[in-house]
């Protein structure tokens, strides 16, 4: 009977280690993504088009710098958090004459179509042809976001500008 009995305990471990090893390869090849796809929206992968990281402008000097799909993603959540009530497809609600798009964005003063330029004026708003302060836009102090994350608040805006269709537009069919 011990001899069977062996056998027995010998078969159970023999499946309770076959189970365990198969338990943790399908844990490890199916359950774990990598944080790169899994931050990455949706929505900056498909319209904005950011499956590697992308180049936007930097300054009036035509220096760039390369954002990643989760620079641009952290900037849409910032967007939507703090910018969205007066910001709807890159409209502006309280001055429909000047939306996101990026020839409104070109077309102000200092021209916003920048990086650098876009985060001056989050930092201390003017008006579009930058004569004066204004208060339709909030200012954005440092204490209330890094520079890292005003600039990807601003890669977004500008990566949507580029290629999010009918982003700022006023055409009914977007």
């Amino acid at each position: 009977m011990s001899a069977k009995f062996n056998q027995l305990l010998s078969y159970l471990r023999f499946y309770l280690s076959f189970l365990l090893i198969l338990t943790i390869t399908f844990l490890l090849n199916f359950s774990y993504t990598p944080r790169a796809i899994a931050t990455v929206d949706e929505y900056v992968s498909r319209y904005l088009q950011v499956r590697e990281p992308v180049t936007i402008p930097y300054n009036i000097q035509g220096e760039t710098k390369e954002f990643s799909g989760e620079d641009i993603s952290q900037g849409k959540v910032l967007f939507e958090k703090n910018c969205l009530n007066c910001h709807v497809g890159g409209q502006t609600v309280p001055n429909p004459y000047v939306s996101l798009s990026l020839d409104d964005l070109k077309g102000a003063t200092p021209d916003r179509s920048n990086i650098t330029n876009l985060v001056a004026y989050m930092r201390h708003p003017v008006t579009y042809d930058g004569s004066e302060d204004t208060f339709w836009c909030r200012e954005v102090p440092a204490s209330w976001m890094s520079a890292s994350q005003i600039e990807n608040l601003a890669a977004f805006v500008i990566r949507a500008a580029e290629k999010s269709p009918g982003w700022g537009s006023t055409d009914p069919r977007f």
